[in-house]
């Protein structure tokens, strides 16, 4: 069953093209990796699978509903009932705690539960630290208040853009380990990232170049021959 599918989609931002014509679909509980060079699309891409952009052209079904042709509303609210967005510059309010960041989640939701985003800090190990502003915490614990904080609606799809990119080793462990149990737990997980050791976790791999599949938008068998950029997933495409 697809939980997301992008149909001859195209974005331009004035004359340029920073998506041309991209066809990709992605099942129910799956796990993409986005991979390519610097300006190749992936933000973008990943921007409009979070309902924060519509496309110039094309066709974009989220959940089994067209959001290329929602209003600023209706994407408003199906980011807030489906999506969860965790980010590389982490965007925690700097003058809230770890607990108001995760619980002003919960707020735009629908209403505020103390309990809830303290039994979600709990679950990803910041219990501790619930009361901690994000300057007192290091980058590891801030990305792991963010997963919590993208978790507490109960998304369907999370979406991780180069979600460890500005972490040490250890950390990025302790985030790829949270990403494992999401995905394990059936939610379908959309994640850009540079690097082919955190793709390798992936079931399926997109590779994207100049806005476009890079292969031709062909989908592969999953754990099909690895590519020469990522040693191990699935090739679902390659494109910018």
């Amino acid at each position: 069953m697809s939980m997301v599918k992008v149909t001859n989609v195209v974005k331009k931002y004035g004359a340029v093209k920073a998506l041309d014509g991209i066809d990709l679909e992605i099942e129910q509980g799956e796990w993409v990796a986005i991979m390519g060079p610097s300006g190749s699309g992936k933000t973008t891409l990943l921007n409009l699978l979070g309902c924060l952009d519509v496309p110039t052209s094309g066709s974009i079904v989220v959940d089994g509903q067209d959001v290329a042709r929602f209003s600023a509303n209706e994407l408003a609210a199906i980011r807030r009932e489906r999506i969860g967005f965790i980010f590389q510059q982490f965007h925690l309010v700097p003058y809230l705690s770890a607990l108001e960041n995760v619980m002003l989640a919960q707020h735009f939701h629908s209403m505020a539960n103390i309990r809830e985003a303290r039994g979600a800090l709990d679950a990803i190990g910041m219990g501790d630290r619930a009361r901690h502003k994000p300057s007192q915490l290091s980058g590891g614990e801030q990305q792991r208040v963010c997963i919590a904080r993208a978790l507490i609606n109960d998304p369907a799809i999370l979406l991780a853009d180069e979600p460890t990119g500005n972490l040490d080793r250890k950390n990025e462990e302790v985030v790829l380990d949270l990403l494992r149990e999401c995905h394990a737990q059936g939610r379908t997980i959309v994640l850009v990232t540079h690097n082919p050791e955190i793709a390798r976790h992936a079931d399926t791999v997109v590779v994207l170049s100049h806005g476009r599949l890079a292969s031709g938008g062909t989908r592969g068998t999953r754990r099909c021959a690895a590519s020469p950029m990522v040693a191990e997933p699935s090739l679902t495409a390659v494109g910018t």
